[in-house]
């Protein structure tokens, strides 16, 4: 039962952290309040491509590719988020 509820928590974590990633791009992408919607639901998306953070980093990567972002910077963020998300269910 504990491992379950683990996994479904870190789930939840997740989503949330990669919620508050495709706000944070679509911001610095400058979309409206619908382009966001759609932003944040394929970042969501993203993450189901394989284990790991790695595939949402890419995508954020890609998409913000145009704007100074460094790798470093958007890490920065993911870290920051997710903590925020965890924080949030604890």
């Amino acid at each position: 039962k504990k491992f379950a509820h683990d996994e479904e928590l870190q789930f939840k974590v997740n989503a949330r952290k990669n919620k508050y990633l495709g706000q944070w791009a679509s911001q610095i992408l400058g979309y409206n309040s619908d382009q966001e919607k759609e932003y944040i639901q394929s970042v969501i998306k993203a993450d189901f491509a394989e284990a790991g953070d790695d595939d949402v980093f890419r995508k954020v990567k890609s998409d913000l590719k145009d704007h100074n972002i460094s790798d470093e910077d958007i890490r920065k963020k993911m870290d920051e988020l997710n903590d925020k998300a965890k924080s949030e269910f604890i």
